[in-house]
């Protein structure tokens, strides 16, 4: 039986770093045999963060969340997942909201608030993180570490993969962008020569993650 695996992106932009990382980590996890299903969280209908309604403390829903909305095919896919992929890139030094959303509503219903039982997952979830930004890969290591940790213990063993400094444009030239920040050379170069292997580096993960 081939496993499943979910895979999610978290950011708006189709064809850029975020969404070609995570297709590459996606594609060696199909190469590893994995069933792949896909969410694009942009792509949903209407969702939101955790509402603190406090139904996935009652025993009824131990470990789901009760709310219905856009979000619900998603957790329900990853509760019954072999593993999960995620990608986001960072906004303002977090990752972006429709990744807040889901990593709320995700945590939150394993949650138990009981010292003996902390988390009622029934399965764990191997997962792996992905980020992107235009900053460099270890400007936001805290940040990283504080949701591999969380993932980790109410989710699955979580591992990362950060791709930085970024190319964000394909021309940085026009005029009305003023973007006097960046180096657009140096960002192409980069672009041209460690992307690539990052998204090797994504595919094996992504291979590893299905085996």
């Amino acid at each position: 039986m081939c496993k499943k695996i979910v895979v999610v992106n978290a950011g708006p932009r189709s064809g850029w770093n975020t969404d070609t990382l995570i297709t590459e980590a996606a594609k060696g996890a199909r190469s590893a045999g994995a069933d792949i299903q896909r969410f694009d969280l942009f792509r949903l209908e209407k969702y939101t963060g955790c509402i603190s309604c406090f139904g996935c403390k009652r025993k009824a829903n131990k470990g789901r969340c009760v709310c219905r909305d856009g979000l619900t095919p998603v957790l329900d896919a990853i509760r019954s997942a072999d593993g999960l992929i995620i990608g986001s890139p960072n906004y303002l030094g977090e990752l972006t909201a429709s990744f807040r959303a889901l990593y709320e509503r995700l945590i939150f219903q394993n949650l138990t608030y009981n010292v003996q039982e902390p988390c009622c997952s029934l399965r764990s979830v191997p997962v792996l993180l992905i980020m992107t930004s235009n900053a460099p890969d270890t400007a936001y290591s805290g940040l990283l570490r504080n949701y591999q940790q969380t993932l980790s213990r109410f989710v699955g063993p979580t591992e990362l993969l950060v791709s930085g400094d970024t190319l964000q444009l394909k021309d940085y030239s026009r005029t009305d962008w003023e973007w006097s920040m960046f180096d657009p050379e140096a960002k192409k170069l980069r672009h041209e020569t460690v992307f690539p292997q990052e998204c090797e580096k994504a595919f094996a993960r992504g291979a590893e993650l299905a085996r």
